[in-house]
């Protein structure tokens, strides 16, 4: 019996935690099951083919709001050409209607309802043995096959996290992968748009062995691990732990990312944080409002008086990545009440500022008060918000069209210093990246893909255009966030003249390539070499020299000196 789990990524570099846990619980008893990666990048036909070379008996596919559509075409198809393989789903996007899709889909047998370890455990003992009968394994919804009737079977009670095996013992098929990581189930909170808040019995894996599992992957130089816990710090000595554990044992490779709640933070976490090394985590934080009637509405608990306290502290010891994130979409808030939101955290300056949709999940409380909100949104995945009693879809166009710019130009960290000097433009920023957004609408550059050096030219053409005076001082701030984060040999339109002749730089390399007075850890290389790899330039009356092979580990920026008798870093 040859039982195939099959996950469709989103992309490449995403792995499916899912059907590797129920893989490694299975073969705890000796059931033996092969695992599939794919992605949704990939065409439909390629699968196919896939799939079919093989020849599995059971295919079990994980299902999320990124892959269902796939899932649901690949469903069609598989009978047609492996007509006795037997297809089983699972996942959140299935859980909830799973009744609703065994009748669209006939060609499905079964579905696995919340949590599957033990599930799939008995899933396997039939499949290969013909016991337990499916009646008798709880947690499935199927069709039973003497009359066609939808058979849903009691639901399953929640297991012990550390009866679940540590999944990464190889990691060969990981190479150039985030590893997700998990140390705790289920949520605490209640956020009326989110699933994890059905799963009320939060738990948590045992800390020695949490400690040993991370071990094993700083040892493996793994380069990111995710953790996947709805609220990492919800339970202060199981963060504290772990984090100490991390900062003791770090080797100076592996990141590990978290998403929290910055207002639970105590004083003790945040000095512990700020002595870790810069780059080793990076912190998701969910604001998603600060209008406190649309916080109260959906179910959060939330003091943004506090985040901004905790985030502020963390940004001053400059060693932490920090992603906060905006939902638009939610009730009660209307446009000028998200752009309130927006400038809100904004204002904050987080490494990354995420702006995202509100996803109508079904399942969810907000789901169940659609009607009450006059939520109108896809009825297709992922059930993206179209317009509410406080928003309309115009509104949550022109924010689609703001979100793009926000990424461009403020999350890639290429425009660090030209931005900082447009702000000052504009009342706020809100209206600074709906005025950029106007423009590539105007200048149909919206439906364009557009290389990273010419969205500088872009911008310096918005610039102009804005009617702005000191244009030179923008020309300026521009050119030092291109060679900031570019070594670039094709100079930028609105730059042409070079203000350093060949043989300065002739001069200057020469000299460099033997003292060695400002790239310390160059000695290895001639001065060709180092030509190539730095980069010299005169910007704002200034000589800089950017030694692209150091980087800050935050922003990727190159290390900049200016070049005086005096070294000097930027």
């Amino acid at each position: 019996m040859k039982v195939l789990l099959a996950a469709i990524n989103a992309k490449y570099i995403h792995s499916n935690l899912a059907v590797y846990s129920l893989k490694a619980y299975a073969e705890k008893f000796g059931y033996k099951a092969k695992i599939a990666e794919y992605t949704i990048n990939q065409p439909l036909n390629e699968l196919l083919g896939e799939l079919f070379e093989q020849k599995p008996d059971v295919i079990c596919f994980s299902c999320y709001l990124w892959n269902i559509s796939y899932v649901k075409a690949l469903l069609k198809e598989l009978p047609k050409i492996l007509p006795e393989v037997r297809l089983w789903l699972g996942g959140p996007e299935v859980s909830f209607n799973a009744k609703q899709m065994l009748a669209e889909y006939p060609q499905l047998e079964g579905i696995m309802c919340g949590e599957g370890e033990e599930t799939f455990r008995e899933l396997m003992e039939h499949f290969e043995q013909g016991r337990p009968e499916l009646d008798k394994i709880r947690g499935i919804v199927f069709c039973r096959k003497t009359d066609g009737k939808i058979i849903e079977t009691s639901p399953r009670q929640v297991m012990d996290l550390n009866a679940v095996p540590f999944v990464y013992e190889n990691l060969d098929c990981f190479a150039n992968k985030i590893v997700y990581y998990e140390s705790s189930r289920g949520c605490p909170f209640s956020c009326s748009y989110c699933l994890s808040s059905i799963d009320k019995c939060l738990r948590f894996r045992d800390t020695k062995k949490v400690k040993e599992e991370l071990q094993f992957l700083i040892d493996s130089e793994v380069p990111q691990v995710k953790f996947v816990d709805r609220t990492f710090n919800c339970r202060r000595d199981h963060a504290m732990e772990i984090w100490t554990y991390l900062m003791e044992h770090d080797r100076g490779i592996t990141n590990f990312h978290f998403e929290i709640a910055a207002d639970l933070l105590s004083e003790e976490e945040l000095e512990l944080i700020g002595k870790m090394r810069p780059g080793l985590i990076q912190l998701e934080i969910g604001i998603q409002s600060t209008n406190e009637d649309t916080i109260r509405e959906i179910r959060r608990t939330m003091q943004f008086s506090r985040v901004k306290e905790v985030v502020k502290q963390i940004q001053e010891r400059g060693n932490v990545h920090q992603h906060l994130d905006l939902i638009a979409g939610l009730p009660f808030e209307n446009m000028a009440s998200f752009k309130k939101s927006f400038c809100d955290v904004y204002a904050l300056k987080p490494e990354q500022l995420q702006l995202g949709f509100l996803k109508v999940l079904k399942g969810s409380w907000m789901h169940e008060k659609a009607e009450d909100y006059g939520l109108l949104y896809q009825d297709m995945p992922p059930y993206e918000v179209l317009s509410t009693r406080w928003i309309a879809y115009g509104e949550i166009r022109r924010l689609k069209k703001i979100e793009e710019m926000v990424e461009v130009y403020y999350n890639s960290r290429q425009f660090e210093y030209t931005i900082e000097l447009l702000e000052q433009e504009y009342s706020d920023a809100f209206t600074m990246y709906e005025a950029i957004a106007a423009y590539y609408e105007k200048e149909n550059l919206d439906k364009i893909n557009h290389s990273r050096l010419a969205r500088y030219e872009i911008l310096f053409a918005f610039i102009e255009k804005s009617q702005i005076r000191d244009i030179e001082s923008y020309r300026q701030s521009l050119l030092l966030d291109l060679y900031m984060r570019e070594n670039v040999k094709r100079r930028p339109c609105f730059v042409q003249e070079i203000q350093i002749t060949k043989e300065e730089a002739r001069r200057f390399y020469e000299k460099e390539a033997q003292e060695f007075h400002y790239l310390k850890g160059y000695e290895q290389y001639d001065r060709m070499q180092i030509r190539k790899m730095t980069h010299l330039e005169w910007i704002g009356g200034k000589l800089l020299l950017f030694d692209y092979q150091n980087r800050n580990k935050l922003t990727h920026q190159a290390a900049v000196y200016e070049i005086t008798e005096d070294t000097g870093e930027v």
